[in-house]
């Protein structure tokens, strides 16, 4: 529910949904036979690897779903929290829980389950991890050293490899799948029985092998939202149909004295350039960052106006193509760039005595126009900055 808190689901209300979702998932673990201690270590003995193919068809399944999100747009996998690596205190922790998990035939979850239904060795079982628990916190100061050794931070096995993370999705069901082979053929020598459940050669199971094969494969062929986008913006420059709003200086600067409130002026340079010089009531989007989760309400509103200036007219022209293909705001361009507004604006040249008249208000109207624009910047110095959309991460999972 990480992703979907709190713009739709309220932080509040998650609660409840996570009570519903565990008893769900609570009665799903019962059924499947993950209250019996005699199905659970039948891994270990080799008779029984429902607990092997379960976990192998969750990961498979959720990998492939989260995959497909992000390749559409729809998930920002940046924003799903990893937990850190501390290697000593995982293995150390990993030989704990497999000894408890043969000794008991329950791991934490599953003994949760099977105390609910009323079985007492569930019961025994969770008694004994509060005290594991209780155990651990009182003896945190003697063990923290160990606890925290090893630390390799956020670490992921795609990135640690040099694959993307198409290429090691495809990877790991390809190992899903020959772990399903390799483990019906271990069950069928110590049980003497067939495994029809696990038989690749029925048609159903090749079906249900290939399927996330061929989803992936799919995402590989077909280009993300970030390409699709990109390959339009190339298309219509190609076909010479771009066709952009534009406003000069002078009327930008005349509309923000009037109407300030319904104009975003987005400077698409770096946070350097921006830094160094910029126009007043300007905000900094850089043109690598538009597609940012945390800009997307400002592409998407339809009461204010989006104007994009840079250091360079073709600059401008991509942020305003790019803005048009992620959101409905109404889009303009800046006619000049931003070192042409400053002179003309802040800097503009005095015309002859003998020069138009419409030249002589023209620059008496760049001088008050510039007085009253910084004015105007200085005592909205913090209310026109836009309402940044905090991301925070999604924790959760057995951490």
């Amino acid at each position: 529910m990480g992703p979907l808190v709190p713009e739709i689901i309220s932080s509040e209300f998650s609660f409840v949904i996570a009570l519903i979702i565990g008893f769900g998932f609570g009665f799903a673990l019962e059924q499947a036979g993950f209250s019996s201690t005699r199905k659970l270590v039948g891994l270990f003995y080799g008779y029984d690897f429902t607990v092997l193919k379960v976990f192998f068809t969750a990961g498979v399944t959720a990998m492939t779903g989260t995959l497909v999100l992000s390749h559409f747009g729809y998930l920002d996998l940046k924003l799903i929290y990893v937990n850190p690596t501390f290697l000593w205190s995982a293995l150390t922790g990993g030989l704990i829980m497999g000894a408890g998990f043969i000794i008991g035939g329950f791991c934490p979850g599953t003994s949760v389950c099977a105390a609910a239904i009323g079985k007492v060795d569930g019961m025994l079982f969770v008694l004994g991890s509060l005290i594991g628990v209780l155990i651990f916190t009182e003896a945190y100061p003697l063990l923290e050293p160990l606890f925290l050794s090893g630390n390799f931070g956020n670490v992921l096995i795609n990135e640690s490899l040099g694959l993307s993370k198409l290429t090691f999705g495809i990877i790991l069901v390809a190992i899903a799948v020959g772990a399903f082979m390799v483990v019906g053929f271990i069950q069928k020598l110590v049980t003497g029985q067939n495994p029809d459940y696990i038989e690749f050669g029925t048609m159903k199971m090749r079906i249900l092998g290939a399927l996330p094969f061929i989803i992936l494969l799919t995402l590989v062929i077909i280009p993300d939202k970030k390409e699709s986008i990109q390959n339009s913006i190339a298309e219509a420059k190609q076909q010479k149909k771009c066709v952009f709003k534009a406003i000069s200086s002078d009327l930008l600067v005349y509309e923000m004295l009037q109407t300030h409130y319904k104009i975003n002026l987005i400077d698409v340079r770096s946070p350097e350039a921006f830094k160094k010089y910029h126009l007043p009531l300007a905000i900094n989007i850089p043109l690598d960052s538009m597609m940012g989760r945390e800009w997307e309400d400002i592409f998407n509103q339809h009461y204010k106006k989006n104007v994009f200036y840079a250091g360079d007219d073709t600059t401008a022209k991509k942020a305003c193509l790019l803005a048009k293909h992620i959101g409905k705001s109404t889009n303009f361009i800046l006619t000049e760039s931003v070192d042409e507004f400053r002179r003309l604006i802040f800097e503009p040249e005095k015309p002859e005595v003998n020069a138009s008249k419409l030249a002589h208000d023209k620059y008496r109207f760049r001088l008050k126009s510039a007085r009253e624009l910084k004015a105007l910047a200085k005592s909205l110095k913090n209310s026109n900055k836009p309402v940044k959309k905090k991301l925070k991460k999604a924790k959760g999972g057995c951490a």
